[in-house]
């Protein structure tokens, strides 16, 4: 008895919910190289996809070699896959992969920034 309330007093502490994200990725032009931008649900403005753009700690673009490179990174971060699907626009591929992951206290986008969020970051700290 005493151990189920221990469990239960655990779980109630550090609660698992289920998040996910989608990655859409895009084929550099004249390249195998792709760009991903993320969707976690962040607040964005329509106008600014572009915004969304994964990018490192100096806000350079992640490029990755491929949608496989992008997943690996992804699932370093705890990520799932999920689905996929894709769709041509004009001759170009897009992308679109759903993750999962379970959090408890830390933020869904912990271990990513997007180039929206490396700008507003940048403005705080001026």
């Amino acid at each position: 008895m005493l151990a189920l309330a221990v469990s239960f007093s655990v779980y109630a502490q550090n609660p698992h919910r289920k998040v996910y994200c989608e990655i859409v990725g895009t084929q550099k032009f004249m390249s195998n190289k792709c760009t991903v931008e993320v969707d976690y649900g962040q607040e964005q403005n329509i106008w600014a996809w572009k915004g969304q753009s994964l990018v490192d700690e100096n806000g350079e673009k992640i490029v990755f070699n491929s949608m496989v490179d992008a997943m690996n990174f992804m699932g370093e971060l705890g990520w799932e896959f999920q689905d996929a699907y894709v769709i041509t626009i004009g001759q170009q591929n897009v992308y679109h992969w759903l993750l999962a992951k379970y959090i408890s206290d830390e933020s869904i986008n912990e271990g990513l920034t997007t180039k929206q969020e490396y700008k507003e970051k940048q403005l705080i700290e001026q």
